[in-house]
């Protein structure tokens, strides 16, 4: 319990229905721990409904998410500590999503490996909302394969019934397992463990993270003829509904997996950013650089550099140095537009550049025009606010960050 207090202090997050925060949980668990250890001991211990929070998603849903209390996400996280390496005994070594020493990124890699192999058709199933509709007694059958001790499996069994708080209502849920508490990601792997087994049964090279799944095979034919029939397992023995319009095959080098995707040169397989990813890239640097946006350069900087430090530390796999180096040129274009149109007026914009070193015969021509998007591309404005001057205020530089890990792989 203390690793999983620490482990949910940590990780803060936001209150559940109760409202009670992660800083106020210690306090709480120190004057109240022995009634709620003698609740889990006898049995009696009901959990708090969780509160639904939408989150959107980049294709134009959303994904809804629960939040447990801070106390049964202690108590969930405690049950995943000892639950987990039971069951990592059974899991296949193709399940990369939430287990301790795997990542998307080696999922990825494996991926690349598959192609490289000559399995150039990819069959991509796309769960419809896989963790809003798992049936709960097959999940708990699953769980209890494992798990014997009938307490936890009632405890397991009262999260999953425990039920959504919508606008001060309570709903009950009768099917699916929450996103947002740290049990839900192992229940996830649980049932489609099953699926992994499937596959591994028949022969199949797969990758799948969470409830994201890709069957790679040799031809388009046999990519349709894997589709259906697994399709099938999926909506008969495991009750999950696949989407019909996600779920397709195509070449592996046209799918996207985990916001990557793949090309070809010479035989060699490469990773690279899939487009989708670059477009929600831009999306969040156009919001940060409006042209309107009040407040310092420099605290701007700081949380584009937040931004791209996270950002890179995942997309860091990617092969692609010219892709980095072009979104470099494109953030600090943006930003130069920003500070010339924060220049306003044509005086305060010649004393400005002249006083960045611009010689005053040429710091006349960046003192003029109607477009901060085309001034922020002109020579003089270059001169004026240069790669130098946005090193020198702190700007961060993806291909510079990718030059000292790309040897790491």
């Amino acid at each position: 319990m203390q690793t999983a207090l620490k482990r949910v202090e940590s990780n803060k997050g936001a209150a559940g229905i109760d409202g009670m925060k992660v800083e106020d949980l210690r306090d709480y668990l120190k004057a109240h721990w022995q009634e709620v250890r003698e609740t889990l001991e006898s049995g009696k211990y009901r959990p708090s409904p969780v509160r639904r929070v939408e989150i959107p998603k980049s294709d134009g849903g959303v994904r809804q998410l629960g939040i447990p209390t801070v106390i049964d996400r202690v108590i969930q996280q405690a049950i995943a500590q000892v639950l987990s390496p039971m069951f990592e005994e059974i899991f296949s070594t193709q399940s990369y999503g939430f287990r301790p020493g795997r990542s998307a990124h080696q999922a990825v890699q494996q991926s690349q490996e598959y192609i490289r192999e000559g399995y150039d058709w990819v069959v991509d199933i796309d769960l419809e909302k896989f963790f809003d509709r798992v049936n709960h007694d097959m999940l708990m059958a699953r769980v209890a394969r494992v798990v014997k001790d009938k307490r936890v499996l009632k405890l397991i069994r009262a999260y999953l019934n425990s039920g959504v708080m919508v606008n001060g209502v309570v709903m009950e849920t009768e099917e699916g397992t929450p996103q947002g508490g740290p049990l839900s990601p192992l229940l996830s792997n649980v049932m489609l463990n099953d699926l992994d087994r499937e596959l591994e049964e028949r022969g199949h090279k797969f990758v799948r993270y969470a409830d994201d799944c890709n069957i790679y095979v040799k031809t388009e034919r046999a990519g349709e003829r894997v589709l259906e029939s697994v399709k099938r397992y999926l909506e008969k023995k495991l009750k999950l509904k696949v989407n019909p319009k996600k779920s397709k095959v195509e070449r592996a080098t046209r799918a996207k997996f985990l916001g990557f995707s793949f090309w070809k040169r010479k035989g060699e397989v490469f990773i690279r950013i899939a487009n989708r990813t670059k477009e929600r890239f831009a999306e969040k640097i156009r919001h940060l650089t409006k042209r309107t946006r009040s407040g310092e350069m420099e605290e701007l900087i700081r949380q584009i550099n937040r931004y791209l430090i996270g950002w890179m530390g995942y997309y860091r796999l990617a092969r692609t140095p010219s892709v980095f180096q072009g979104l470099d040129e494109w953030i600090r274009r943006r930003l130069r537009q920003m500070q010339w149109k924060r220049w306003k007026k044509g005086t305060t914009r010649y004393r400005e550049i002249v006083k960045l070193g611009v010689p005053k015969g040429r710091a006349a021509l960046g003192a003029v025009g109607t477009s901060p998007w085309r001034m922020s591309h002109s020579p003089v404005i270059h001169e004026a606010l240069s790669n130098a001057y946005w090193r020198s205020l702190g700007l961060e530089s993806m291909l510079e960050r990718y030059n000292k890990v790309r040897y790491s792989f």
